[in-house]
């Protein structure tokens, strides 16, 4: 696909994954777990259906090789994924998609804990820039009783750093199969806690068919797209047009039911994004520099690279 393509296809996936949000708050019963139930149903056999033509069905062995890191980082999106529902439905949708963008922050402290990995002065940097405008929002969310929220938000961006570094760290290439173990353990907890707890799967069918739509459409689909695409761009080209979902998300809450964020929630998250927008192109500087020199490897998490599993809510 030529360069142009492949940028447009990541732009529809944020353009999908930013609606999300919407979707959250138009549900009228559903909870977390129900909510990531059905969304999980929804998402799987997407994702299996294109595993299936990616690898001319060879979609088990695609799962397997996954292998111990593709189930660790599976696990990491049950977090994520649960813990972005409960964000969003606890705290305003700008607050809690500004938090969620500190995952590939969260990737490379994980990184350099875990693997090891070098972090550059400029990631540092950036993730202090970072975590002045996470303080920002965590501080008024405390003010306005968003605790819960802003600590869920947290909770999902380190789940997507976790998935992020369990890839790494097992050289899995392909995030698809990893992303297909996430949405068969979210299902497999969500019943789970749901039966412990005496809740109920059986929420309004309107419920039921928003959930699903998140799954198949709004998350499978726009993970689809983004994998196809991203591999013909380079990685902070990718990283910095699914930006856009970030941006988009409190659009639409405000243009369809009002919603409007806190000048602290906006200040906040123009930190975060002008930490991760600097943080994306000094990475790539310093890797084309690295490239002229013949040094050159893989991006680390939070390094300019994609890095993160998205569509987080």
């Amino acid at each position: 696909m030529s360069y142009a393509r492949c940028a447009l296809l990541v732009l529809l996936a944020a353009v999908l994954w930013s609606t999300m949000g919407l979707l959250i708050r138009l549900l009228a019963e559903a909870g977390v777990w129900a909510t990531l139930f059905w969304r999980s149903v929804g998402l799987v056999p997407v994702l299996m259906l294109w595993l299936a033509f990616a690898t001319r069905g060879r979609t088990l062995a695609a799962i397997r090789a996954a292998g111990q890191a593709g189930a660790i980082g599976g696990a990491g999106l049950v977090a994520a994924f649960a813990g972005a529902i409960h964000a969003i439905q606890s705290t305003s949708v700008a607050n809690a998609v500004f938090l969620f963008a500190v995952s590939p922050m969260l990737a490379a402290l994980l990184a350099r804990a875990v693997l090891g990995e070098r972090i550059c002065r400029h990631t540092w940097f950036a993730m202090a820039l970072a975590l002045v405008g996470m303080a920002v929002m965590v501080r008024e969310g405390l003010s306005l009783g968003h605790a819960s929220g802003n600590a869920a938000a947290i909770l999902s961006a380190a789940g997507f750093a976790t998935f992020t570094v369990c890839l790494r760290a097992g050289r899995v290439t392909d995030m698809l199969p990893a992303v297909v173990a996430g949405g068969l353990l979210s299902a497999g907890v969500s019943l789970a806690v749901l039966l412990a707890t005496g809740g109920t799967l059986l929420v309004p069918a309107s419920d039921i068919a928003i959930a699903l739509t998140m799954g198949a459409v709004l998350l499978g689909t726009g993970m689809v797209l983004y994998t196809a695409a991203s591999r013909g761009l380079p990685a902070v080209d990718a990283t910095l047009l699914s930006l856009a979902e970030v941006v988009l998300a409190p659009l639409w809450v405000f243009l369809v039911l009002g919603e409007t964020a806190t000048p602290a929630t906006l200040l906040g998250g123009a930190v975060v994004i002008g930490a991760l927008v600097l943080n994306a192109r000094a990475g790539a500087r310093a890797r084309a520099v690295e490239a002229r020199r013949g040094l050159a490897g893989p991006a680390a998490p939070g390094q300019g690279g994609a890095g993160n599993c998205r569509g987080r809510a």
